[in-house]
């Protein structure tokens, strides 16, 4: 999996005040997950970021931005911001902002049910 580790660095820089953050690996890159929802990620040298389908749509207007397509067909509601897109602290974290707001919109999770280990069955007498 590869992701620019200094980017990284600087998106746990921007979401350092929070509590409820966790770092997974997905999407071939670290994906930072916010109240249990994927957030924003790094990807090769790029952003990966969740809004809503709608903010999404209108941020493809903005520099930098294209649709995130690492399927072959754009997944809705992400766009991928490129390397020039998030050069300076100010972009990272306008960027991870609006990641944030978008996770803190959406419903909390239900937690998840432990899994449980089942015993092995004992042989039978026969």
């Amino acid at each position: 999996m590869a992701y620019d580790e200094a980017l990284a660095e600087r998106v746990r820089q921007a979401l350092s005040p929070r509590r409820d953050v966790e770092e997974k690996r997905m999407f071939g890159g670290l994906a930072f997950m916010v109240a249990s929802h994927m957030a924003v990620g790094v990807e090769k040298e790029r952003l990966m970021v969740r809004l809503s389908p709608e903010r999404a749509e209108a941020c493809l207007e903005e520099a930098h931005v294209r649709p995130m397509d690492f399927t072959g067909r754009p997944l809705k509601g992400f766009v991928y911001v490129e390397a020039a897109g998030v050069q300076t602290t100010a972009g990272v974290r306008k960027w991870v902002a609006r990641a944030v707001a978008h996770a803190e919109s959406l419903p909390p999770k239900k937690p998840k049910k432990p899994k449980t280990v089942q015993k092995p069955k004992k042989p039978g007498r026969g």
